[in-house]
Order: structure tokens, then C-alpha cells, then sequence
């Protein structure tokens, strides 16, 4: 399988809509990404959860994830479930982020995910991040609603291991909610590893990108 890899990453940017998502779809990969490059630039934007302990949890939790990095983290207090009547609001904030930013690469939502809150932001961050690669991260709940996704980054079964017991560290709130367990995590990275000729692996879409030769 053929294996592209970055021309330079000196700065990323983290979208969400609630505390928790970036870490489940793409823990294991800001774990490889942040060692591969000391000193990176970490943004990141949730939209939801500020003023709350989930706040405190996000805080702790992008700062075991994305080890040696310079991280950048606002928090909004968007009601849950609530984004589509909150579009403005949202928008500007993107807007704000762009304003102040230029990453290398964007971890965000996908458009195809059935909450309202994940799909509304995927669909607002092509209108502010037009020309840059974004990988859309996948999370695992009770919407039947996992696509086929086309981008693997196998992880070391090591690393995968990290990113359960930290996710179990970092977001005692969710403990007792159904799809937040070991088997959840470990089960779809045993199948997108399998997918990509890898034991273990977290899967992402990419709507556009370009190859140079």
C-alpha cells in the first residue's frame, strides 16, 4: 500500500463540536504525530462544554495526547445537540480560529456523521479552510452511521493501548455510557487496521486533496 507522507507539519488545528471527540477519533494518531514533531503547534476549537469539568477534561486530556506540543485550546459553551440554531455563532468562531492560524493539517468532523452538531461543524470548515488538507475523523455510537473512510495510520498496538487507558483517564464524566468502552475503541481499530494490512489502525475521510510528482 502505497504510504504518502507530509511535506512539513509544523502546525494543526483540532475541530470539534464536544469535549471528547478529537481523543476517540484520533488519539492514537496526535500520540505518533505530536512525538514525530516536538515543538508542533497544536490548535484547537470545541465547540461545547466550556465553563463545565468537561472543559477541565479536555484541558488534561489534549495535553497527554499531544505530548511536547504548543497547544491552543478555546472551549465555547454551545448547548449540546444544539449547533444548527447556533450557525452564527459557530461560523464566527471558525472564522476567528482561521483569522489567527495557518495548519499544516485539520483533524475534523465529516459531513456524512448523523449527529447534527459533528455534521453542522464539518460542513462549516471547507467555507473557512478552503485550500488545506483535512482528515475527517470517525466516532463510534449508536447512529448506524460509519462510511467507508479512504486514509489509514496504523498504530503500534502500544499506542493504541495508550490511547484507551487515557481516554478512560481523562473523561471520567462518560464513564457508563454505552459506546465509551474498551471493546468500542479496540474493535474499530481492529477492523481499519485490518483494512489497511496493519493490526491496529484509526481511519479517516478526505474530501479533496492533490498529489504532486
Amino acid at each position: 500500500m502505497l504510504r504518502l507522507l507530509p511535506e512539513r507539519c509544523e502546525e494543526i488545528l483540532l475541530l470539534a463540536a464536544h469535549c471528547d471527540d478529537i481523543p476517540i477519533g484520533a488519539g492514537g494518531t496526535l500520540l505518533e504525530l505530536c512525538r514525530a514533531n516536538p515543538g508542533v503547534r497544536v490548535t484547537a476549537l470545541v465547540l461545547s462544554g466550556g465553563g463545565t469539568v468537561r472543559e477541565a477534561e479536555e484541558r488534561a486530556a489534549l495535553a497527554a495526547f499531544c505530548p511536547k506540543a504548543e497547544i491552543g485550546l478555546r472551549v465555547l459553551d454551545l448547548p449540546d445537540g444544539r449547533l444548527p440554531a447556533n450557525w452564527e455563532r459557530a461560523k464566527e468562531a471558525l472564522e476567528e480560529v482561521r483569522r489567527g492560524c495557518s495548519p499544516d493539517l485539520i483533524f475534523a468532523p465529516v459531513a456524512t456523521d448523523a449527529h447534527q452538531d459533528h455534521r453542522g461543524l464539518a460542513r462549516l470548515v471547507p467555507t473557512a479552510f478552503r485550500d488545506h488538507l483535512v482528515l475527517g475523523y470517525e466516532i463510534l455510537k449508536w447512529e448506524s452511521d460509519l462510511a467507508q473512510p479512504g486514509v489509514f495510520v496504523p498504530l503500534p498496538e502500544d499506542v493504541l493501548r495508550e490511547k484507551v487507558d487515557l481516554l478512560h483517564t481523562c473523561y471520567p464524566s462518560q464513564y457508563g455510557r454505552t459506546w465509551f468502552d474498551d471493546e468500542a475503541f479496540l474493535g474499530l481499530a481492529r477492523v481499519r487496521g485490518v483494512q489497511c494490512n496493519s493490526r491496529y489502525a484509526e481511519a479517516f475521510h478526505v474530501a479533496k486533496t492533490t498529489v504532486g510528482f
